[in-house]
């Protein structure tokens, strides 16, 4: 039975959560409903998840977020490290700035 997680005001079930000691991150699989709205920004989740999990919001990266044609749910691949040198490291360019300028909208709008 999958773990439920609430996000913000989104409530969501942990589809596979796995921590890679290589690596030192937590992979995350969620999957995330959102009824009567459209899909939640990648800086609003990345805000929930650093507070839920306690990590500061540079070390959580959303690296996928797929909503489903005709359903308010959406499949949410997220990576939490232990620290903010890692990230670089391991994600690419792209996703970190795709990430930080969501990230951005969301303070600018709050």
């Amino acid at each position: 039975m999958a773990k439920t997680i609430q996000l913000d005001k989104y409530l969501g079930e942990v589809l596979e959560e796995r921590y890679n000691p290589l690596i030192k991150r937590l992979e995350l699989v969620i999957r995330l409903g959102h009824p009567g709205e459209g899909t939640p920004s990648r800086g609003l989740l990345r805000i929930a998840l650093s507070k839920h999990y306690s990590k500061p919001v540079e070390q959580v990266i959303i690296r996928s977020l797929e909503t489903e044609y005709g359903v308010q749910v959406s499949r949410v691949e997220a990576h939490v490290y232990d620290d903010a040198s890692s990230v670089k490291l391991f994600e690419p360019e792209y996703i970190i700035k795709r990430n930080d300028e969501s990230l951005q909208k969301v303070q600018q709008q709050g």
